[in-house]
């Protein structure tokens, strides 16, 4: 007599990287396969340090997710219909998230790994490197300036940047307990 296997839930490995800033800014999260990109995009804000105050899309294949609105230059398809199962089935497909058009925060998205679990796991980050930018710093370029400011305590921009930043920033920090629970309040 055969057993009868409990069919067991997606687990997605995937590594977020922040595109054009150096030395990289990277983030390893755990995440349900079930997880729709809308939902994806709440991690990604919660794992990266964003604040979700700025429009975003996903690309993948050339198509465009998002949440829809008239104003939009290009069609986009609603994230909130789609999940990492139905778009991304394959380990090592890459695609890509972009975070507030002004600043053009763009991250590739790697799907490192796929599992099953014998239930739905938790969200959350397993590794990362360096603390998010400062939102609307003025994307990978006005990051640069800023570092460059901040480290220079004789810089003539040095105390307004660290007063606008909300006091001391050490850009080498990626705190995983803080991010973990941010993850944990997502709803």
């Amino acid at each position: 007599m055969q057993s009868k296997k409990t069919k067991g839930r997606k687990v997605y490995q995937i590594k977020i990287v922040l595109a054009e800033v150096k030395p990289s800014v990277w983030r390893r999260v755990l995440v349900p396969g079930s997880m729709t990109l809308h939902k994806l995009h709440k991690v990604i804000q919660a794992a990266m340090g964003w604040t979700d105050s700025h429009l975003h899309q996903f690309t993948l294949d050339d198509r465009l997710f998002s949440l829809p609105s008239p104003e939009d230059w290009e069609p986009v398809e609603d994230e909130r219909k789609f999940t990492l199962e139905q778009l991304v089935p394959f380990e090592k497909t890459q695609f890509f998230y972009e975070y507030d058009f002004g600043d053009g925060w763009s991250h590739s998205l790697l799907v490192e790994k796929i599992t099953t679990s014998g239930s739905e796991s938790l969200v959350r980050c397993l590794d990362g490197k360096r603390a998010c930018p400062p939102e609307d710093v003025g994307g990978p370029w006005g990051y640069k300036d800023f570092l460059k400011a901040i480290r220079d305590p004789n810089h003539e921009e040095h105390d307004s940047y660290l007063e606008w930043a909300g006091g001391p920033f050490d850009p080498e920090l990626c705190d995983l307990a803080e991010i973990n629970a941010a993850l944990k309040r997502i709803k």
